[in-house]
């Protein structure tokens, strides 16, 4: 059996290190092992609903894993496995025998080379892009162009946003534009395309959402947001179908954060007698990507020509007790490329 350890973890380890796992290794399907013999399959998406229904990524994986799960046994045959995988589009299939022993584990791209695993149903629901802002964090280099014009690889920051998008059948695109804003037009208006691009500009700045209002009458569905300076690599299939299982009139993609603590931290109790101590631990955090799916109807709370960011909107939709989801992505499932650190990093993982 070809050995990758990077697949495997214990039934006890935390959902969060489960995660980071997942995160470190490119994987999206890892097999729990409990003394040395097969315990079961954790997803991505096990996790995501794991944490939608509000668990902690603190609990032990043994606490969210499913009993219906896609093994084979070694009596099965090889077409019949990969017919299996071929219709789940299953990352790997672990071969399990009769007394929960793993005796192989065969990979997509092992039997399917080339063949894109991934392939569900179209969303074609329109995109809009906040591209109007001046980038100041990107200063000096947003002196000269927009920040959304920003070279990444071969493309610019907002044609990778767009190529996303692509992947799963949106084809409609509305740019908000308003620095630099012929620069953007100029651009997209010599390059070939194979997707519908509108320009909305704000005369002056309205904040995180305030231009959308401008919209008013030409999107009439569910609509994505994005900021023009994230990259989310995540199903977006699976963004959408979170949003619409749950009756949203807003979700908000949450990335995972994790910071370290420099110092040893201590838990006291009456008296200020210490409990307990952890050296140096780090701390999570769901933050914000700034990539959203929204119900066409919230336009029109949006103000006329007025500042306004989306946390605004959101506060709105809360105070009428409004339904706001969170779907959560992994930590490097979301890249924030409107910091220079961030943007250098980006360059020298792709120069290497």
């Amino acid at each position: 059996m070809k050995i990758i350890s990077n697949i495997f973890i214990s039934k006890d380890t935390k959902i969060i290190d489960a995660l980071k796992q997942m995160d470190t290794t490119g994987r999206r399907l890892l097999i729990i092992i409990k003394n040395d013999y097969f315990f079961g399959l954790l997803s991505i998406g096990d996790i995501q609903r794991a944490i939608i229904g509000n668990h902690s990524v603190e609990e032990p994986v043994s606490d969210i894993l499913r009993t219906a799960i896609n093994v084979a046994s070694p009596e099965d045959d090889l077409d019949k496995i990969k017919e299996r995988m071929m219709q789940n589009r299953t990352e790997f299939m672990p071969i399990v025998d009769k007394s929960n022993t793993l005796v192989d584990v065969i990979f997509w791209k092992d039997i399917f080379e080339n063949k894109e695993r991934l392939k569900k149903e179209k969303i074609d629901l329109p995109v809009i892009i906040m591209a109007g802002g001046k980038g100041t964090r990107m200063r000096p280099l947003t002196h000269i162009i927009p920040k959304s014009l920003i070279p990444l690889d071969e493309k610019t920051i907002v044609e990778h946003i767009i190529h996303n998008f692509r992947k799963v059948g949106c084809k409609k695109f509305f740019l908000s534009v308003n620095y630099k804003s012929k620069m953007i037009r100029d651009y997209f208006n010599e390059i070939e395309k194979d997707y519908e691009i509108s320009f909305f500009e704000e005369k002056k700045p309205l904040g995180t959402a305030g231009s959308i209002h401008l919209l008013n009458d030409k999107v009439n569905s569910t609509f994505f947001i994005s900021n023009c300076d994230i990259l989310i690599n995540e199903d977006y299939h699976e963004i959408y179908k979170y949003h619409k299982e749950y009756k949203n009139e807003l979700t908000i993609v949450g990335s995972f954060r994790h910071y370290p603590v420099p110092y040893g931290t201590l838990e006291t109790r009456d008296e200020g007698r210490l409990v307990a101590i952890k050296e140096k631990p780090r701390v999570s955090f769901l933050v914000n990507s700034g990539m959203y799916i929204l119900e066409p109807h919230l336009i029109e709370s949006i103000p006329t020509n007025e500042f306004f960011d989306i946390t605004d909107l959101i506060h709105k939709i809360m105070d009428r007790n409004g339904k706001i989801g969170v779907f959560p992505v992994s930590e490097k499932s979301w890249i924030d490329i409107g910091e220079w650190d961030k943007y250098l990093e980006r360059l020298r993982i792709k120069t290497k």
